[in-house]
């Protein structure tokens, strides 16, 4: 087999802002295994906040040996980007090896639609109101916050968007003090989840805290090995393929979190639809998916994912899996 890297840039549609920063690109690389007549693709989004760059993470899936398994990359590289590109790449090349989808070889059933949140940018009051009332016709709909005065954006985007269900993510961005403050009124304004609301070292306040909005582990859970840190504090788990290092851990941590009682939310870095196609499959019948990163982009991989008011579609096979 052969293993390429490629770095690939994708405009966004507008300014995309979180509690961390803004961005107005998508950032990602591609990974394309060959093997003989087959081909299998991939794509991971290094991220900062973990500690990878576009570098690392390329360094790192160039030293893999050319014949690695699913299997061997495994105990090879730990959870992270460079890993869930080329797990996907693998899942992949396999599919198209036996002439199957990938869902079929990992023993699921046929993926359906599900409906995906959209993403509203961290912004002033008025604006988010705007992105609200343009996309109010969207059944749910997922705010950025994490400042001091997240108070005034939750009720503009209330009113922009009065009949959208609303999950709202904080990005690390409150304090104990400040989540406290603001739970009666996530409730008062119909918020159905609360995105990890403190920073991820700093989550044990949350543990005897009343949560009357179930509470989401995003940074805070990455793979299996995170669950036990997660009792006492949170209602959801998050899966992100990026920081499970791949589908194959997804699918195990999709499955080891709903054993521990834990609801499931599957969720993307921004990204094309090709990040998103094997995602699609740990979203079956998640209580959240949010899946929206092509949604966000300018530009998009030929034979994107289809969006409609059925939710995000799974990948055809010319695409992914």
């Amino acid at each position: 087999m052969k293993i390429s890297v490629t770095a690939d840039v994708f405009k966004l549609a507008q300014v995309f802002t979180i509690s961390r920063g803004s961005r107005t690109e998508a950032k990602v690389l591609t990974v394309r295994i060959t093997d003989g007549d087959y081909h299998g693709w991939g794509e991971c989004v290094p991220y900062a906040r973990y500690g990878e760059t576009l570098e690392s993470v390329t360094d790192q899936i160039r030293d893999l040996p050319a014949n690695v398994t699913r299997q061997a990359l495994l105990d090879i590289l730990p959870a992270g980007a460079a890993r869930n590109a080329v797990d996907c790449a693998l899942w992949d090349l396999e599919a198209k090896r036996a002439g199957k989808r990938v869902w079929e070889l990992a023993g699921l059933t046929e993926p359906r639609p599900e409906i995906t949140a959209y993403t509203l940018s961290l912004a002033e009051p008025a604006e988010m109101r705007a992105q609200a009332e343009k996309h109010a016709h969207r059944p749910l709909l997922k705010i950025k916050l994490g400042t001091a005065d997240d108070m005034a954006r939750l009720e503009a985007v209330r009113k922009g968007a009065p009949n959208a269900r609303i999950i709202v993510d904080a990005n690390e961005g409150w304090s104990a003090e400040a989540y406290a403050d603001l739970a009666p009124h996530l409730v008062r304004l119909g918020v159905s989840l609360v995105e990890q609301p403190l920073p991820a070292g700093e989550d044990e306040a949350l543990i005897g805290m009343n949560r009357p909005v179930p509470v989401c582990a995003d940074e805070s859970c990455h793979d299996r090995a995170s669950l036990p840190k997660l009792k006492g504090k949170y209602d959801v788990v998050n899966i992100k393929l990026d920081k499970t290092g791949g589908l194959t851990e997804a699918l195990a941590l999709h499955d080891a979190a709903l054993a521990e009682g834990y609801k499931v939310m599957v969720g993307c870095m921004v990204g094309s639809s090709l990040a998103m196609a094997p995602a699609t499959l740990v979203a079956q019948g998640a209580l959240v998916t949010d899946l929206d990163g092509p949604l966000l982009l300018a530009e998009d991989r030929d034979m994107p994912l289809l969006f409609d008011e059925k939710g995000v579609h799974p990948p055809e096979a010319a695409l992914w899996g």
